[in-house]
């Protein structure tokens, strides 16, 4: 497929757009008209008094096309010609394609955090939400999601502060890999050997994002080991880990400790023992499913017997507050599957359930094998989202956090639920990019937000375990970047040369 930029600078928006109809085919950013079977062209002309933006599809015989018009006097004329090709290009392609995006012409990450500041610009929450229905063509059914999930995250948001950051530790291994992952993470079959080396290192970055925190008098919110599976290590490396965290920060003022345990398969007595022991006040267990067939399609090597009772563990280890997170869209799964899903998990009384709507990445093995069924699925997976709302809603647990991927199935969203007091407040922050988050391993991104104001920077750490490992050294000198940053604002000057 070929798109036809003319005349205008939109096209990263409107590319992500075509993506929202076309998941999963390669789309070709052309500036100049181009023969093909299939062209998309999005054009913009500035006459007197007007500019029309038009978006026309052509494919064989069929011909699809829309204008609309932008007085050239709009106090935002850029952003409103963007609009409304947006819209014309939604227009078109829900004409060819059959059906009608429930999120309209949102394509980012966030549209939480688009509604919160649409609720301060308009001046209230009913004008944000026609904004939201008339302008950007967002479902009522989304528009009222996205407001509940605004209410619960605003709760946890006024308690971050300017010096505020969160602690978040990469471990990127797992027992298997799943195929549906494109996250950095690789099976232990393979870099078992690396794994030793990389938590001695880990240690030590852990002991010099320490130090920058200390010398720059951060005050620390939340921390979350995620991956990977970090329950693939054992229990006394986990023990080191925790230990090194426990000894380089200050965890007085920390309002939640997550572990990500992940895999049933990994868990043990032993290893939640030592998490327990270590600080930890939240795990996340995930089945994804509870059952065992789809578990089988999709290389998950345990059962649902053993997400039971790997949940069991967790309880008898004293842990209260467990995440449980299911995946609506699997192949081999069914809508009535994934209710029964809902149900299992619900009996066994988990804290807070995330539910993600399937996402096929160009590098998970699902999307290179050409699994066909699963690209079909959207309507589905719609349905499996209202049943986990009403089931989830029913049990007592609300929506307090939300986000969204490219290449889900029916372009739709990853919800948290959770009883009240059990939101999950990394997760909110992270979304929300409410506080700088100091990160540390393999992959992993720390992002720097200016103390007050919307700005972020970050320093990516090197993306595979064995580049950690070997470029170690140059990585710590990469962390320096952060008294850089922080010392570009007064109240932050103490320590900024690192000393």
């Amino acid at each position: 497929m070929t798109l036809l930029i003319d005349g205008h600078s939109f096209h990263y928006e409107m590319e992500n757009l075509c993506r929202v109809f076309y998941p999963h085919e390669r789309i070709r950013v052309v500036y100049q008209p181009a023969e093909d079977e299939t062209v998309i062209a999005t054009s913009l002309q500035r006459e007197e008094g007007r500019t029309l933006v038009t978006a026309s599809y052509r494919a064989f015989v069929t011909r699809e096309s829309r204008t609309r018009q932008v007085d050239n006097g709009h106090t935002d004329y850029e952003k409103e010609c963007e609009r409304q090709m947006a819209v014309a290009l939604f227009e078109v392609l829900t004409t060819v394609r059959g059906f009608t995006p429930k999120w309209g012409i949102l394509t980012g990450v966030r549209p939480v955090k688009l509604m919160r500041r649409l609720i301060a610009e308009e001046g209230s929450e009913e004008a944000a939400a026609r904004y939201f229905m008339e302008r950007l063509l967002v479902s009522e059914e989304k528009t009222r999601l996205s407001l509940h999930t605004v209410k619960a995250e605003n709760v946890h948001l006024q308690k971050s502060r300017p010096d505020s950051f969160s602690l978040y530790i990469s471990i990127p291994f797992c027992p298997t890999r799943c195929a549906y992952c494109s996250f950095v993470s690789v099976g232990i079959e393979k870099t078992f050997k690396l794994i030793p080396e990389y938590v001695r290192l880990l240690c030590r970055e852990i002991e010099e994002t320490g130090k920058i925190a200390r010398d720059l008098h951060l005050r620390l919110e939340t921390v979350y080991f995620g991956g990977g599976t970090p329950t693939t290590l054992t229990a006394g490396q986990l023990t080191m880990l925790l230990d090194a965290v426990r000894e380089h920060f200050d965890l007085s003022t920390v309002r939640e400790y997550t572990v990500e345990a992940g895999r049933p398969d990994t868990i043990t007595r032993e290893k939640l023992d030592a998490l327990k022991a270590g600080g930890v006040t939240r795990v996340s267990i995930n089945p994804q499913t509870m059952h065992d067939r789809v578990l089988s399609a999709i290389g998950r090597r345990h059962t649902a017997g053993q997400t039971v009772e790997a949940f069991r563990l967790a309880r008898a280890a004293g842990f209260g507050n467990i995440n449980m997170d299911l995946i609506a869209g699997l192949p081999a799964d069914t809508a009535e599957g994934f209710a029964d899903t809902l149900r299992q998990v619900l009996a066994l009384g988990p804290e807070s359930v995330t539910v993600h709507t399937l996402s096929l990445k160009r590098a998970s093995d699902l999307n290179q094998s050409g699994e066909g069924a699963a690209r079909t699925a959207g309507s589905r997976v719609t349905d499996m989202l209202q049943a986990a709302e009403t089931l989830l809603g029913e049990a007592g647990l609300r929506p307090y956090y939300l986000y969204r991927q490219s290449r889900t199935l029916g372009n739709l969203e990853n919800v948290g639920y959770s009883k009240p007091g059990f939101d999950g407040l990394y997760n909110v922050y992270i979304m929300d990019e409410t506080h700088t988050i100091l990160a540390v391993g393999a992959g992993a991104v720390t992002k720097l937000k200016e103390p007050g104001g919307p700005y972020i920077e970050r320093i990516f750490n090197y993306k595979f375990p064995y580049e950690y490992n070997e470029r170690f050294s140059a990585l710590l000198e990469k962390k320096k970047k952060v008294y850089e940053f922080y010392g570009r604002y007064p109240t932050f000057g103490a320590g900024a040369d690192g000393d």
